[in-house]
């Protein structure tokens, strides 16, 4: 009898446990399903993503294999977010990234370039996939939002993602990000086409 007892609290404790999950899962899912956007902008799919207070939202577009992008995440004003696509690997180097920033009159812009070593040069340029429509980015609500349309690079819906955080100058440049906890994970596998 007081076996039949412990195989009932046993599955009791399990039911909530997975009941938490659930909830938890929801409540992540939730969070970006909730984003709102400016008039005429909105999206099929997000992900919270795992660091950095980040999330993703996209939608996909077989027919010319294409996915238009809104990479959102937190910062101060006198910091900057980047999102970009690995086309070698995993990691930073070798990212073709959007990096959104301030300049000190508040003007947001978005610089375009590849990190070619872990500690790249930032130099505007040209990335390693098409993008046939200019990247804009916004401030809003202490985030940044950088909107962007990427040519998935080899028409493959399954790109090695990264993004990350950091500050900037008093003089506007973009400093490096910290070298330690979350920044150091910002990397995600991601299927565009099954979320």
């Amino acid at each position: 009898m007081a076996r039949t007892g412990h195989r009932a609290s046993l599955l009791l404790v399990l039911a909530v446990a997975t009941s938490v999950l659930l909830l938890a899962a929801g409540a992540t899912a939730q969070g970006c399903a909730n984003a709102t956007f400016p008039a005429g902008r909105s999206f099929e799919r997000c992900d919270t993503l795992p660091v950095l207070g980040a999330s993703l939202h996209w939608t996909y577009h077989a027919g010319n294999g294409t996915a238009e992008l809104a990479f959102r995440a937190p910062s101060g004003s006198g910091g900057w977010v980047a999102w970009g696509i690995n086309t070698a690997g995993a990691g930073m180097a070798g990212s073709s990234v959007f990096v959104a920033s301030q300049n000190a009159g508040g003007a947001v812009s978005v610089l375009t370039t590849v990190l070619e070593s872990t500690s790249p040069s930032l130099k505007n340029g040209t990335l390693k996939f098409d993008v046939p429509v200019p990247p804009t980015a916004e401030y809003a609500g202490g985030a940044y939002t950088i909107y962007v349309t990427v040519a998935l690079p080899g028409n493959s819906t399954t790109q090695n993602t990264v993004w990350q955080a950091g500050p900037v100058s008093s003089a506007g440049a973009i400093l490096p990000h910290p070298m330690s906890g979350a920044n150091l994970h910002s990397v995600k596998r991601r299927d565009f086409l099954s979320g």
